[in-house]
């Protein structure tokens, strides 16, 4: 199968290791990946803040990078990214685009996945031959449990890595307060919501917190470390492509090497 990587421009710029590690757990499947490199922004920012006429270009965008026939599936490693295109791309381009556009959005919306789904869906897998000797807690974020109805996907995958020891977040299901634009136009309410976020990954006395959405873990873990908590955050990706072999490390990305060989 043809598999193309949609990074997301946050992850591209901050959390670029999470494209490789995704890279690589496809690639370890056998598949043919790519990462069209005319990809940018899925537009979720401007949709979220009101500005859908404004996200057009965006949408433009996507469908013209991955709209290619030999692409069977897209893969994304955010939740929230893998939404809008599935929730929000059609709609708009409906409303503010053409028809072609529409059709073109509702063509790439059908074989966009988020990278567990991709994992418990398509591939039917749980085991993907990971191994990670931490204590982790999971953040399930709003867009992935709400939109994409992620469910337990990202749980079942964890159970399944070689010596985790998985351990429950208090109230999982509250935000934690990111939100894109939300957290600098309403930064003291951001700040409180990530607060009693980070207080109950503290309580679960976690080594790492773990997210499939990068924004979130980009916010999580600016405040854990203003805490001097000592835990550290990482993708639901990276942990998924540590084996004993090629070992995730939290300074270096150990899987790179072996993925750039």
């Amino acid at each position: 199968m043809r598999v193309a990587i949609f990074t997301t421009c946050i992850g591209d710029i901050l959390g670029p290791d999470i494209a490789k590690a995704t890279a690589l757990i496809l690639s370890r499947l056998g598949h043919d990946v790519v990462v069209p490199d005319k990809q940018t922004c899925c537009g979720q920012m401007h949709i979220n803040t009101g500005y859908q006429r404004e996200a057009v270009p965006q949408i433009e965008n996507y469908v013209d990078a991955f709209s290619d026939p030999s692409i069977d599936c897209i893969v994304s490693p955010s939740g929230s990214c893998a939404a809008a295109v599935r929730h929000e791309h059609e709609r708009i381009a409906d409303r503010y685009g053409s028809a072609a556009l529409r059709d073109g959005a509702a063509g790439t919306a059908k074989k966009t996945y988020e990278l567990c789904e991709f994992l418990t869906d398509v591939e039917q897998l749980e085991n993907v031959g990971a191994f990670f000797p931490h204590r982790v807690t999971y953040h399930s974020s709003c867009h992935s449990r709400r939109l994409l109805q992620l469910g337990d996907r990202p749980y079942r995958l964890l159970r399944a890595v070689e010596a985790i020891d998985l351990v429950e977040l208090p109230f999982s299901e509250e935000c934690c307060g990111f939100g894109g634009t939300f957290c600098v136009k309403n930064a003291e309410t951001s700040a409180a919501m990530v607060n009693d976020k980070t207080r109950n990954i503290k309580s679960t006395l976690a080594e790492y917190v773990t997210s499939a959405d990068y924004s979130c873990l980009m916010n999580i873990s600016g405040t854990l470390s203003r805490q001097h908590s000592g835990i550290r955050s990482v993708h639901i990706a990276e942990i998924l492509a540590s084996t004993k072999e090629h070992p995730w490390t939290p300074d270096s990305a150990a899987y790179t090497k072996e993925f750039m060989l």
